[in-house]
């Protein structure tokens, strides 16, 4: 993937790709508050023929000066131009994980809306569809009621609501908090016609077995969000499966499966 001064992906790879056939690009989206390295062992994981490029948003790690998008509009700024390039070298999937889905689902409808060759396969984890009433994905909630739910989800270190001047609490709460509001603009835009609708791409919904904010029911939801096919499948772990072993290996096969049959026919994952 080109890269200029708004998009970094990181260094990563797959497997082999068979002779005369570069890899698949997958282009990874994290969870609000994360950087990219919760892929960080994906390429090892994915299976052959797969390149993962996991994508890093501004005003967290290497980007943290970098100001942080909080609007549909500023999200496609520091994006869409280089994945629009990158649209026309090949079929390419995009993964989102909670956050990461609405920010993988915003770029394949502009992208679309673009006339650009869409993803051949749109895949999210743990993120409810765009139409699901979410209470505590608000930017707004105070930090108790913030940090509260985030230690329910076991996400944040324990004694932070008595220590408000640590670190943790200086810096990665205001990230979390600018990803909320930025989840939160995105669902409106995809709920405005003129902005959002179904895809006429195929989808492939991934919940985990012992989340406790996103269940199976909710991510069957994106079932209105697609034109194509829908394949719903559950993982072992929490909200945060992402860092487990099957979601790669499963997205793995599911973009070899998408490469072979694009356009995808249902069930074949």
């Amino acid at each position: 993937m080109p890269m200029n001064g708004s998009v970094h992906t990181a260094a990563a790879g797959g497997g082999p790709a068979p002779a005369g056939r570069p890899p698949l690009r997958l282009y990874c989206f994290a969870h609000a508050g994360a950087g990219v390295t919760g892929f960080a062992r994906w390429p090892t994981r994915s299976g052959p023929d797969i390149d993962i490029r996991p994508v890093l948003l501004p005003g967290r790690d290497s980007r943290r000066h970098e100001k942080r998008p909080t609007s549909r509009t500023g999200l496609l700024e520091d994006l869409l131009g280089v994945l629009s390039d990158a649209a026309h070298s090949g079929p390419y999937v995009l993964y989102g994980h909670s956050l990461g889905g609405m920010v993988a689902y915003t770029l394949a409808r502009a992208l679309t809306d673009k006339g650009l060759p869409p993803p051949v396969l749109l895949a999210v984890g743990a993120c409810p569809p765009p139409d699901a009433v979410l209470a505590h994905h608000s930017g707004e909630l105070s930090d108790e009621q913030l940090l509260t739910f985030l230690g329910d989800l076991g996400s944040a270190p324990t004694g932070l609501l008595a220590d408000p001047d640590s670190v943790w609490h200086r810096t990665v709460l205001p990230v979390l908090r600018d990803d909320l509001r930025l989840g939160a603009a995105l669902r409106a835009a995809a709920n405005d016609p003129a902005t959002g609708g179904p895809l006429p791409v195929p989808v492939l919904a991934v919940d985990g077995r012992d989340d406790r904010v996103v269940d199976a029911q909710a991510m069957d939801g994106w079932r209105r969000w697609t034109t194509g096919p829908l394949v719903r499948r559950t993982v072992p772990g929490d909200h945060f499966f992402v860092r487990g072993r099957e979601i790669p290996r499963l997205i793995g096969r599911a973009c070899r499966v998408a490469r072979r049959t694009a356009p995808l026919s249902g069930g074949q994952l």
